[in-house]
């Protein structure tokens, strides 16, 4: 089944988790990417009829992304919906990614580092948190398709090494909405059983601001470039059906395997 998104469609499918939210500690990782500028928008729509509140952390990095006057034009149209955005300078300049073999991996390593230390210091009660994550179905397409590869490219020896096994547990996690983790907090992707078209439309429709500066390394992210493929045969996912491929042509790991994870292993290293 191929889901048209809309407030009214997901708020039926997502209720119950939404009417969960009152009195939580709620954080969006915002990047000011269409995904994440959607998942804003409909938190905003959301948090008026269930009477929860939240607020957006962004990780400003790459720093060639995030210069005053895109952050100010962003900033300010968010501002007057009533959302607070707290910007994190990551101090950094994006020297380490120009030498790295693979930019991405620093960049991806530094934001997890900061929202470990974000909640580190700032999380007084994990039973009251909810962290909201803007992954999109074509995202999990990708991550399917990268272990697809990976299994039938490699050696049996090559397939169960570490640095193998620690990235599909990470990719893994990321089919699942909603988790409930160990020390009582919470992860939802409540964009995950979307097709990116219909993340566009919603874009075009609200007329959200996105980054308009594209990454100078997007290239090396290979779920960027299959997502071209997608959209040029014009390709629609089924969540359900995607899910039940990884489970059965993946050994997709089982959600236990991420809820009775010690956060400081989950946010430090998977997440």
């Amino acid at each position: 089944m191929y889901s048209d998104l809309n407030y009214t469609q997901w708020r039926a499918e997502h209720k119950r988790i939404l009417e969960s939210f009152y009195k939580k500690n709620i954080v969006l990782l915002f990047s000011a990417g269409k995904d994440s500028s959607v998942v804003m928008d409909l938190l905003i729509k959301a948090k008026e009829e269930f009477g929860f509140d939240f607020t957006a952390h962004t990780g400003a990095f790459p720093v060639h992304r995030y210069p005053n006057e895109e952050i100010k034009r962003i900033d300010s149209y968010w501002v007057k919906r009533g959302a607070r955005i707290i910007w994190h300078d990551m101090d950094k300049t994006d020297e380490e990614l120009k030498n790295a073999k693979n930019p991405c991996r620093p960049c991806q390593e530094r934001r997890r580092k900061l929202l470990k230390s974000v909640l580190t210091r700032s999380i007084a009660d994990w039973h009251s948190l909810v962290i909201i994550v803007s992954y999109s179905l074509w995202d999990i397409v990708s991550y399917s398709l990268e272990n697809l590869l990976n299994n039938i490219s490699l050696s049996p020896d090559q397939r169960i090494g570490i640095e193998k096994n620690k990235r599909f547990k990470e990719t893994g996690q990321r089919f699942y909405p909603f988790l409930t983790m160990k020390e009582g907090y919470q992860v939802f992707r409540p964009l995950i059983k979307y097709n990116n078209d219909d993340i566009l439309k919603v874009i075009t429709q609200e007329n959200l601001p996105t980054l308009s500066i594209s990454c100078k390394f997007k290239d090396f992210r290979p779920k960027r470039i299959l997502e071209k493929y997608y959209a040029k045969m014009d390709l629609r996912f089924s969540y359900d059906q995607l899910v039940d491929f990884a489970i059965n042509s993946l050994d997709l790991p089982n959600i236990s395997s991420y809820t009775a994870m010690e956060k400081e292993d989950y946010l430090g290293d998977v997440f």
